[in-house]
This record gives C-alpha cells, structure tokens and sequence, in this order.
C-alpha cells in the first residue's frame, strides 16, 4: 500500500485518539520500516500512524541522523508517557502535517515513557532534550492533538 501524509488541522484522522495496535506482528514490522521510510523522505524526525491515514497506536522516531541518514530509531507501539520534569522549555516546532507552519511550544524537558518495541517487548525509555520533545509530539498525535493546539507564535512560511 502506498501512504501518504495526512495534512490539515481538521483532518478527522489527526484529531481522533489512536487505537491500540492489539497484536506485533510483521504486518507492524513492515508498517514500521513503511513509516521510517515516509519520515526520513520527508526530512521528519518523528512520525505517527495517523499522519499517514492510519488508526493505530504507534510512531516512529530518529534524531540525530549523520550524513547516510543513520541515528538511533525509535518505534514505539501504544506508549504512554509515565512521568515528565516539571522543567520545561520552549522550542519552535514544526510538523509534516501541518506544511510550512511552525509555533513555539513549551514541553518538559525530560521524559519517561513506556510500550512496546517493533518486536512486542516491553520498553522504558529515558528521554531528555529533542529526543523528549519528538516523543511528546508524537504522543499528542496519538491522542488527536496537533502541535498548533499548544504553540504560541504562529507563523507560516510561503
């Protein structure tokens, strides 16, 4: 199947909660590798099954990239957030489904989060900075919240 990127703020896709995926399988596994795909083609470090039409539960992640496009990836199945520094910053983010739009939003610094690994094991990770803020951003997909909900100075490039 061919996805694409689901754009808009009222896209019905975007603003519904996902559904936990209920099995890891390799039909998930392919999903995921499809899903890094997208993101990387897209120059996206981060990337939820909504943003490509799909009600699952689930996102891909993938900072610092060196010059072959390699990092340390993430994929994360039905993850919550388990506690989060009442230290925050505010840094200006961006989002493939909103094109050419970026805002500042105030996230914590830090974060612990939990789910499931592309192999169905269970996983905590510890996460600060970037790393932090991607997986805050694309929980709050998960959940039907676009990044435009919390940012304060919008703008809009041509």
């Amino acid at each position: 199947m061919v996805y694409k990127i689901v754009t808009g703020e009222n896209s019905e896709i975007l603003r519904k909660k996902a559904q936990d995926v209920k099995e890891v399988n390799s039909e998930i596994r392919n999903l995921i590798e499809e899903m890094r795909k997208i993101m990387k083609e897209n120059d996206g470090i981060g990337l939820a099954a909504p943003q490509i039409g799909l009600d699952l539960n689930l996102f891909v992640a993938e900072i610092d990239y060196d010059k072959n496009k390699k990092g340390k990836f993430y994929a994360l199945i039905n993850p919550q957030i388990i506690s989060k520094s009442k230290a925050t910053e505010i840094v200006e983010e961006g989002c493939l489904s909103l094109p050419k739009e970026f805002g500042e939003v105030e996230r914590s610094k830090r974060v612990t989060i939990v789910g499931l690994n592309e192999f169905g094991k269970k996983v905590k990770i510890k996460a600060e900075g970037l790393l932090a803020r991607v997986f805050q951003h694309e929980i709050d997909h998960l959940n039907g919240i676009l990044f435009a909900d919390k940012a304060s100075k919008i703008r809009k490039e041509k």
